[in-house]
Parts: C-alpha cells; sequence; structure tokens
C-alpha cells in the first residue's frame, strides 16, 4: 500500500524541559483506519497537534503525500482535517453557515453539492439551517466532522470522536468513519475506548510516555500477543497443587474448586492441552467441566502499557502547550 503520512524521527521537548514525544517514527498507509492507543498523557494529542500545524516539533519531519508540514504547509494543511476532542463551534453560526466557512478558510472555492452530500451523510441535512446552539452533544459532534471534511481532505484525524456520547451514537459514529474509508478517506482515531479499535483499525499502534511502543495489524496483534485461558471446574476442592504439576504453572481459584490454565494462543499445540489433561488423570485430580477464553485487545494494551510502571509519575505530556513565548502552560 502506498504511504500517505511518514513521521520521521519526530521529537517535542517543551521549555519547561518536559520531554513530550521522544523519536516518532510512523508510517500510514493511503485508505487504512489506523488507531492510536494509549493512556491520558501517553503523548496522543502532543502528535496529532504537531502534524495538524497547531504544535511545533523539536526534531523531526513529517510529509502528508510527499508535501513536508514546514515547508510546504499549505499543500499538507489542505490535505487534513482534524476533528478536535473539544465541542468548539460557533454557537451563534448556522450549520451550513460554519461547514461553508471552513471549506472557504481552505480556498476552495464554493461547492453547495459537495457540502449537502456531507451534511447528508453526517444527518445533519435538516438541521443545516440551525444555530449550532440548538443542537444535541452528538449532533455538534457530527458538525465538527462535517467541518473538518468541509475543504476535501485525504487524511482525517479523530481526537476521541465518541468521548461522552451515548452508545448508539457511537455505533452510528462506527458507521460513518467506514463510509469515509470506503470514500478514499485515512482515517486516524485515537480512543480510550478499546472496543472501538477493535470494531474498527486495520492497525494500531500502542503509544505510552511519549514513544511508540507497538504497530502492528489488529489480527496479528491479537495472533501474537493474545494470551488463553484453560479454566477446569474440578469435582473436588484442592488445597494445593501437586508437587508433581508445578512445571505447568497452574492457579487455583475460587476456593480451590477451579483450576487454571495460561498458554500462548499461537505457539502452544493442542497436543500440550492433550498432554495437561493426561497428568491431571494421572494426579488423580478431576473435573467436571472446562472452558476456554481468550485475552481481549483491552489486555493486551493494559499488559503493554504497564510494561512501563514508572510512565504513572511522569508529567503528562498532553496536559501541557506552549504560549507564544514558549513557556508551558496548563491544558
Amino acid at each position: 500500500m502506498q504511504t500517505i503520512l511518514s513521521i520521521e524521527n519526530l521529537s517535542k521537548v517543551y521549555a519547561s524541559g518536559l520531554r513530550a514525544l521522544t523519536n516518532i517514527n510512523l508510517d500510514i498507509q493511503r485508505g487504512e483506519i489506523f488507531a492510536l492507543l494509549g493512556p491520558n498523557g501517553a503523548g496522543k494529542t502532543t502528535l496529532i497537534s504537531i502534524i495538524c500545524g497547531i504544535v511545533n516539533a523539536s526534531e523531526g519531519s513529517v510529509r502528508v503525500a510527499g508535501h513536508d508540514i514546514l515547508t510546504d504547509y499549505r499543500a499538507a494543511r489542505s490535505l487534513i482535517g482534524l476533528v478536535p476532542q473539544e465541542l468548539t463551534t460557533d454557537a451563534f453560526e448556522t450549520v451550513w453557515a460554519t461547514v461553508s466557512f471552513s471549506r472557504g478558510l481552505f480556498g476552495k472555492p464554493p461547492n453547495p453539492a459537495y457540502v449537502e452530500r456531507v451534511l447528508r451523510d453526517l444527518s445533519l441535512w435538516e438541521k443545516r439551517n440551525n444555530k449550532i446552539m440548538t443542537l444535541s452533544g452528538g449532533m455538534k459532534r457530527r458538525v465538527l466532522i462535517a467541518k473538518a471534511l468541509a475543504h476535501e481532505p485525504q487524511v482525517l484525524f479523530l481526537d476521541e470522536p465518541t468521548a461522552g456520547v451515548d452508545v448508539e451514537l457511537r455505533r452510528d459514529m462506527w458507521e460513518l468513519v467506514r463510509g469515509l474509508k470506503a470514500n478514499g478517506v485515512t482515517i486516524i482515531l485515537t480512543t480510550h475506548y478499546i472496543d472501538e479499535a477493535e470494531e474498527m483499525a486495520d492497525r494500531i499502534g500502542v503509544i505510552n510516555s511519549g514513544k511508540i511502543m507497538l504497530v502492528e495489524r489488529k489480527d496479528e496483534l491479537m495472533r501474537k500477543l493474545g494470551r488463553k485461558q484453560l479454566t477446569l471446574q474440578l469435582d473436588a476442592p484442592l488445597r494445593a497443587i501437586p508437587d508433581g504439576l508445578a512445571a505447568w504453572g497452574l492457579e487455583l481459584a475460587d476456593g480451590g474448586s477451579e483450576l487454571t490454565y495460561t498458554y500462548d494462543s499461537e505457539n502452544e499445540r493442542n497436543d500440550i492441552i492433550t498432554t495437561l489433561l493426561k497428568n491431571l488423570n494421572e494426579a488423580g485430580i478431576g473435573f467436571t467441566d472446562l472452558k476456554t477464553s481468550q485475552s481481549s485487545l483491552e489486555d493486551i494494551f493494559v499488559s503493554l502499557v504497564h510494561k512501563d510502571p514508572a510512565a504513572a509519575s511522569r508529567p503528562t505530556p498532553d496536559s501541557v502547550a506552549e504560549d507564544g513565548k514558549g513557556q508551558v502552560t496548563s491544558r
């Protein structure tokens, strides 16, 4: 696939000395949905802000469809749409006026037919003459997406697009994102909802403490890092695991009435489980039922983030910004 967004050796250090990003290298492929996951303060918003020209990088480069965001700013920025976390819209403007104005900001000629199509796709057409202050929170978020799409970008950033919206609207937003992808738009999504990434993303990146920890196709990530657990319901409780079974790393649960075995879903073979069950039988341990479960994307994410326990005590990069004098202020 063709690379549409290329990030090389990108770092950000604020005037206070806070290192928000460290040596980020990332390529986004044209037409994919890429989910960027990370805890609060991991650097997600800082990274997006640099790409979109809101914050200056300390080192490194970013190119959008071959256009450098610094030396060819206008061309690069015209290819990017950004839907921020905050519901920032002109409350006294109508939906139609604010979306049309956003298109004009990028030097695009008026195109009422295109604006109409965007509003219809977002279920905003019936609200086109309504002032934004009269809309619900979900509708205001749709307006933000319409504004981001007004100038026909090739890359769309969705920074926590479903934060604070109900489950039904989240589902509607998922369908909308799939439709945008079908129309050739590349989507970069940041989210705290792991099921959102699991539902929609083609690839997943995990960022923590300003560093990219992992980038992988979703299915490959689940295959490589997914863990399975075999749970046996014992026909008689055990006080302790027999010494002869110690090498299996078994654990007792539910007052000794359950026995669990956790294993690597990629490397463990079925005959290993057969051997375990045989060993249990030889040790005189019987069971009435068994079940298996597999770790979710959320389990994988938590395990990756917790590899760096010191991160929790560090300042959070996304909670700061520079003012015009290069000073760090709260955000």
